[in-house]
Order: structure tokens, then sequence, then C-alpha cells
């Protein structure tokens, strides 16, 4: 056990803390100032928590950890799998982190001590890590294109931070010291000029001068921040594929001059985020305004309706604006999870409630649908349409249905990270007040300031905040109004949806402020440019995006043959025997009684005859629990 290889200047228990001279408009709560006290998330957390152990012996059985050993002596063996398996072990490290300082459990620092033992081993001596390099005898960022050093580096910066603020103990942190001092004397100006593949490092090495106050480490971010748009991380030589495309990895364009995001989806928003940290950490406006073009277009013009990115299999890529196809969305997890960091460094920076709204989207329509109900199975891609019938080729394909584990495995112990780390982002503030940005049962403290939340949050739409402790003086608490809440009101007052309601007084314990927020179910329409989607609906209620599947619909009505009535009622219905407890949504619609033989009919010919029919929706999270069945969010509509 090691606690004095680098102080703790940073006081806050989470992620993406920004340090004391950070220009930023919020500040996140410090680790015992959110904690959820029941309800849907509480739930969810729980389940992630008990999948912990699951996810270690899997990073076992696929030899991630295996490597390690390896690595640092203890075994014999090769390497197996791709250079950025490490990552993965980072990940779960950083999830057990987050967990034991939410709840502290003997067996969980018991596990995060030995792999701390285990990595500091393989580190070699001047601080360069990467298991797979190492035992394969392969020379050091000889291929940056491809070999994952530096993510695999900023995975351990981001895990070491997060075991030093949740235990004390700082023996990884030396670890990802050293070896960030190593990347510091080899990248850099007059050092080597090219860059890492695939963004993550950028976030990573702020992170760690924030922990540590060492400013090399934010000085190294913002040279790849500024580096990056010059063609510098682009395979060399003739390739045909996207490895010879400088922007598969959101290096064509410098960040301060593009408009758009583009490339490889993961890489783009984790780029972006790191960008936002320098931008924070530095006062950089001009930097932070570019990000925040950046969010706005991605927002208007390349995110599917749950708020996840991605739209092409092939190099897991953004596509062009509006091209946002439903059955061949790509949706990867781990974008999803870039773009919730991204949207939180951004609230932090601006205090924008747009970008809180994002991450409710995100968190429950993006985010929740890749882990089952267990907790313990995952999708790496998140469709909004699987076919009936349809079949799974390569081992990520959504038609499987959730899998418990992939030879790329990126995601699981991403989200198992996220959800550990999940109550972070439901409020910030300080001894000046409380700004609550999401909805669930929770205790909340911002200095001398103390709440309760109580809430069926997001079945119901009433939030119920009781004062349990409060200065004598004025304080500021504001309650986030989604912008799908029209009607809302406060303690009986209207207030406007997309913002905040903030109340300023001095508050006294026992005080209640109620937030009431009407549910009415909503359809959506997608723009025209969104080709695939012509003719559809989708539908939602509250935060929740819903979809349709196999198993809710009448016996001998197929998925794809069912058409919704825009006209006709939703009828919402609180189901606590369904999928761990969900409210449907009912309504009526229509189903093709006589399909043609062929695909296409003559224009102005007659339309297959139709017959009325029930129709049950489920929010989308919950899909393929049952199996992987038939399911769509973008449902044709009935032509009156």
């Amino acid at each position: 056990m090691t606690t004095s290889a680098c102080s703790q200047r940073n006081s806050s228990g989470g992620p993406a803390a920004p340090s004391d001279t950070a220009t930023v408009a919020l500040r996140p709560l410090p680790g015992s100032g959110s904690r959820l006290t029941g309800g849907f998330w509480a739930r969810r957390v729980a389940a992630n928590r008990a999948a912990l152990p699951v996810g270690y012996q899997r990073l076992v059985d696929a030899g991630n950890i295996g490597n390690l050993r390896v690595a640092a002596g203890e075994t014999d063996g090769t390497a197996e799998g791709a250079s950025f398996r490490d990552s993965d072990v980072y990940k779960w490290l950083e999830a057990t982190a987050w967990e034991h300082a939410r709840d502290p459990d003997e067996a969980l620092l018991d596990r995060l001590r030995e792999l701390t033992r285990i990595i500091a081993t393989a580190q070699r001596e001047d601080g360069y890590l990467n298991s797979a390099i190492q035992v394969r005898g392969e020379e050091r960022y000889a291929r940056l294109w491809m070999s994952h050093e530096l993510y695999c580096a900023g995975h351990l910066f981001q895990a070491a931070v997060a075991a030093a603020r949740a235990t004390g103990e700082t023996g990884l942190l030396d670890v990802a010291t050293r070896f960030a001092d190593q990347l510091a004397a080899t990248f850099g100006p007059g050092r080597r000029p090219e860059l890492e593949r695939h963004p993550v490092v950028e976030m990573a090495l702020v992170e760690l001068y924030r922990q540590t106050g060492r400013r090399r480490y934010l000085e190294l971010a913002q040279y790849f921040v500024d580096a990056r748009g010059h063609g510098r991380a682009t395979k060399p030589g003739f390739d045909p594929s996207h490895y010879a495309d400088p922007a598969h990895y959101a290096d064509r364009v410098p960040v301060r001059e593009a408009r758009t995001l583009e490339g490889h989806a993961v890489r783009a928003v984790y780029f972006a985020a790191g960008a936002t940290d320098v931008a924070i950490e530095t006062g950089d406006a001009e930097l932070l305004a570019a990000v925040r073009r950046l969010y706005d277009a991605t927002r208007r013009r390349k995110q599917h309706v749950t708020g996840a990115v991605g739209s092409r299999w092939d190099g897991e890529a953004f596509g062009d604006s509006y091209e946002l196809p439903p059955d061949r969305a790509y949706a990867e997890t781990c974008a999803a999870i870039g773009t919730l960091q991204w949207a939180w460094r951004l609230l932090l920076a601006t205090g924008d409630a747009g970008y809180a709204d994002q991450i409710e989207l995100l968190l429950y329509n993006a985010i929740l649908p890749a882990v089952s109900l267990e907790g313990t199975d995952y999708f790496y891609v998140n469709t909004l349409h699987r076919r009936t019938g349809a079949r799974g080729d390569v081992q990520r394909s959504p038609a499987h249905g959730r899998r418990p584990w992939f030879n790329c495995a990126c995601c699981p112990p991403n989200v198992m990270r996220t959800l550990a780390s999940l109550p972070e982002y439901f409020a910030t503030g300080d001894e000046n007040g409380l700004r609550i940005h999401q909805y669930a049962p929770a205790a909340l403290r911002a200095g001398d300031l103390a709440v309760k939340v109580e809430t069926e949050y997001p079945w119901q739409g009433r939030v119920v905040v009781t004062v349990r402790e409060a200065p004598d003086r004025e304080v500021e608490l504001a309650l986030r109004v989604p912008d799908w809440a029209d009607g809302s009101t406060v303690d009986g007052w209207p207030v406007v949806a997309g913002g905040y309601a903030s109340l300023r007084r001095v508050f006294r314990p026992g005080d209640r402020i109620v937030l009431e927020m009407p549910m009415p179910a909503r359809l959506l329409v997608a723009d025209d440019r969104v080709d695939a989607t012509r003719g559809c609906v989708a539908v939602a209620r509250g935060p929740l995006v819903y979809a349709i599947e196999q198993p809710d619909q009448p016996d001998g009505v197929t998925l794809e043959d069912i058409r919704i009535d825009p006209a006709a009622p939703l009828r919402p219905e609180h189901r606590p025997d369904l999928l761990d407890g969900v409210t449907v949504l009912n309504t009526t619609g229509a189903v093709a009684a006589d399909r043609p033989g062929a695909p296409y009919r003559p224009y102005g010919g007659p339309a297959p005859v139709a017959r009325p029919t029930p129709v049950t929706l489920i929010p989308y999270y919950a899909w393929a629990n049952r199996g992987p069945h038939a399911m769509r969010v973008w449902i044709p509509a009935t032509v009156g």
C-alpha cells in the first residue's frame, strides 16, 4: 500500500473534476455529496456492482489479465489478442475504484491492490507499459496507427486517478505518473511528432494533471489536441481502407477549424471531450467555442433519436449529415459513453441546461440499452431495428442479442465504469448552492446545504426535494426542467422547459420544493432529410424513447407489418411484473392482412388490405431481455 507518491489536490470523489483554477461555471459535488437511495437507477447501479466479479473472470478467461502476468514475469506464455487488451483491465479497475468509494468493500479493495501489484511489476524501468508489446518484443510506438499504446496509457491514468480518489492509496498513481513522464519525454515539440490513432490520452493527461498538479501533463495534452488535424496519426504508405484516411482518426481538420465530427465515432467524441478538458484548464475560450460548435452540429445532424452516434459499420464511423438509418445504425456503446463524457464537461464549462438534457437522453436511451437488466450481458452495437428472422453474422451483431463478452471487449468495462460513477452526474454545487441535473431518489449535499430527493422518475414526473440542512444565509437551489417537459410547475408556479427553475433564499430544514412535470406520450418525426425514417414516427414519454418488440404484439402479427395510428391515444400502463417494472404504452394501429408476392407495386395501385390491431410499446432500453426478438424504434404510420 502506497500513500505518499502524489498528493491529492482534487477533493472530488468522481471523474472529470476541474482543478481549482479551471474556467468553469459549475463544480462537481465531492464524492460523498451525491448518493442514490433507491429507485430506478439504484437498481441498475446495484446490478452493475454485482456484475464486477463476473467481469473480472471474463478478463481472466479472455487473457487480458494473463497478458499482464506474463509481462510481470509471474507466468510464462505468449500475449493473447490485440495490443489494446490492457485497456479493458484498466476500465474494470476504474469501475472497481468508484464502487469501493461509494460503498467500501474489502473484496473489491483486495482485487484492486492485487492488480495494482501486477501492473506495477509489469511496468518497465523507464515507465513504459503495454503488456502485449512487451511480451512480443515489438518496438515501442512503431505502429501508432494501430497499436493503441497511448490509448491504453489513457485508461491506465483514469483508473489510477479513480483509485487515488477512492482509496487514498497511490500505488497505481505511481505507475501512471511514471508512464506519463515517459510520454512527456517522448512526444511533443522537438520530440516524436506522430500521434496515437485512438484519442483518450488527452482526457486522461488532464485528469492526471488535476490530481497531481504536474503541469507538464496538461501541456502534453494541449500539444496532442493542437497537433491533431494535420494527418499525423494516419497509417504511412498506401492503404485503400479507412486506415489511410486521416478523418478516421479525427486527424483531417484541426479542431479549431472543424465544423463537424467525422470518421471513427468513438475516437472523435473522446478527442472532443479531451479538447474540452484542455479548454477548461487553460481558459482557452476559442477552443471551448470550437468544441461547443462541434457538439451542436453533432446533435442537430448526426445523432440518432436515442442520443447514440455512429451511422456506419464500415470504420465504426459517423456518416454524412442526416445519414441516420435505424436498421444499420452502428451506435456503438463506447461512442455513447464518450458523448456523455463530452456533454458532462461542457455542462461544467457552461452551465447550459441543454447539455444536462443530452446527458439524460444518453443515459436512458443510448447507454442503458447496452446492458441487460441483470447487468452481465452487453450490446456493442445498438441497432434501432432488428428485423424478424435476422441472423447475426459477426460477433458484435445485435441480431444475436446481448453477449457476455467480445473479442474486442471495449464496451462492457466501459459500461461498468460509467454506471459505477453514475451518481456524480446527478448534481453540481458549492458553498453557494446546489443544482440538480438528473432525477432519482437521492441524498445530495453542496457545502452546508443538504437535501433529500424523492421521485418515481422516469415513470412519473413528480419530484419532491426536502431540505435536511441549510446555512443561515441565502443560497441557490436549482432544478432542471427538461426540454420535453412543457407545462411543468415548481410549487404550483409555471416554469419554462429547457432550463433551470432557480430558487434563491434562506432555506430551513423541512422546506419542500415540488417539481411537477407532465408526462404525456409524444410522437416524434425526423427531418425529411433522414431518408430512412420518412413516413415513420418514434414514440417517447418523459426521458424515455419507446420501441415495439415482437413478444408484446398479438399472436400472428409480424412486427414489420405493424403501422401505428398517429391519431390514436397512447395510454400509459405501469407493469411491475414486466422487465423489472416498466411503464408500457398501449395504442392502436393497423397490420397488413394480405401482402403482395413482390416487394414493389405500381405507383397509385391499391395498397395492401389492413386490419386494426392493438400495439404495445416498451422502453427501448429494455428490449432483448426476453431474447433477440424483432424490434423497431421508428414505426411506419398509418395514412389518414
